[in-house]
């Protein structure tokens, strides 16, 4: 939040020469920002249905008008404000927003609560809380023009995480609607170590939660690191979300408080330098995989030689610079291709031969040799005579026939 804030003052002061805010609709709540002019870079967003399926949709009035309402501030630099669209073909669609009234709320969501899942866990003892949730969602009736049943999809998520930890089914509930985004694996991680701290009945204390963090934290250097940190910061957020639940066990919540600013300020310091930040992280690995797959391409994976005759396509090449496959790697495939290919040419061979001999129009007599072998009529001698004869034209010095047998004519 102080990051947010210094970042608006800055904005907001004429003789700064930030002139220019990237924001995400968020804008259109809770600062209070001069500006003259707000441009749409898009008027479509993600949003999810009431099956939890994500749907791309055009922004609701409410929102347009709130977002381009920002734009022109009573007793500013800019008291009239302009709005438009980055891309041309979505200005008519804005302009149609905007002389809209805001759609009327005419429901309300319904989300169940702890004493209802007690009832259903009374009933249903050996179903877990995510299987609660949807056993309730499938029984509820509810009066569609009034009210909707909210979304369970992040609660039910928390649920199965925890759903290990032995925990009573109301502390439970309460770590379930704990304001987490799961997409961020290492407050999900904490998330679950805070529960299984609380199963224990054991405190969390301020030097458990530094350990675990690794406080005190460095200044950003990439990125990555810069994202790690927000992460952090949530997890305080969390801490202290939970301290106002359980405050017994939550029982630091002022010390955490004291860190969270601290961290606060490492975070603005790396927005002020993220220029250099998106630069060293194009440069360096981000992450141990990255590093990782670096020390193997400097281990394994040499250049090709200049004019080498062995060609190496483009997925063999990205496969060496990932340290993925090594020169060895590549030789054992090599030779086991070439010892494929030449199996493949033997079998063939020998079904090309089995298949000459069968058009051939000769027979072994039951218990003869090769030599033994007569044609059946005048026909089938007098082809086998013309081949043999071709072949030795075709021959140098009829060398080809050397150690032929004769063939005897029909009797």
């Amino acid at each position: 939040p102080t990051t947010k804030l210094a970042q608006a003052s800055k904005f907001n002061n004429p003789d700064n020469p930030c002139k220019v805010m990237v924001a995400t609709d968020a804008i259109g709540m809770g600062l209070n920002l001069s500006i003259r002019r707000v441009i749409f870079y898009s008027l479509i967003k993600p949003s999810l249905n009431e099956k939890g399926e994500r749907e791309m949709d055009v922004i609701s009035v409410s929102a347009a008008l709130q977002i381009a309402g920002r734009a022109g501030r009573f007793n500013t630099h800019f008291e009239k404000g302009f709005v438009t669209t980055y891309r041309q073909d979505d200005l008519p669609i804005l302009k149609n927003l905007l002389a809209q009234s805001p759609e009327p709320i005419t429901k309300a969501g319904l989300h169940p609560t702890a004493d209802q899942i007690e009832l259903y866990a009374y009933h249903l003892p050996s179903s877990t809380l995510s299987n609660l949730m949807d056993i309730f969602v499938s029984l509820s009736t509810v009066d569609d023009s009034l009210y909707f049943m909210c979304n369970m999809e992040d609660f039910k998520f928390l649920a199965d995480m925890i759903q290990h930890v032995p925990l009573a089914l109301r502390p439970r509930y309460v770590f379930c609607c704990a304001p987490i985004n799961r997409k961020m694996p290492f407050v999900c991680t904490m998330f679950l170590k805070f529960a299984r701290q609380f199963s224990k009945n054991e405190a969390i204390t301020f030097d458990w939660l530094c350990l675990n963090i690794g406080w005190p934290l460095a200044s950003p250097k990439t990125i990555i690191d810069l994202v790690h940190l927000e992460s952090v910061f949530d997890v305080l957020d969390l801490y202290l979300w939970f301290s106002y639940r359980f405050p017994d066990l939550f029982c630091q919540a002022l010390l955490v408080k004291d860190i969270q600013a601290e961290l606060d300020a490492i975070i603005q310091e790396g927005v002020m330098i993220i220029t250099r930040l998106l630069r060293n992280s194009e440069t360096r690995p981000t992450s141990e995989d990255d590093m990782n797959a670096v020390q193997r391409k400097q281990q394994y994976f040499r250049e090709p030689k200049q004019g080498s005759k062995v060609g190496r396509g483009r997925l063999t090449e990205q496969l060496l610079a990932q340290g993925l496959l090594t020169p060895s790697m590549l030789d054992e495939l090599r030779k086991e291709w070439t010892d494929k290919k030449k199996s493949s040419a033997r079998d063939k061979y020998s079904d090309n031969e089995i298949r000459s001999r069968n058009n051939s129009g000769f027979r072994q007599t039951s218990g003869g040799s090769p030599e033994d072998e007569e044609g059946d009529d005048d026909e089938t001698w007098k082809r086998g005579r013309k081949r043999d004869m071709d072949q030795f034209n075709q021959s140098p010095s009829g060398s080809g026939l050397l150690g032929r047998r004769k063939r005897k004519p029909p009797k």
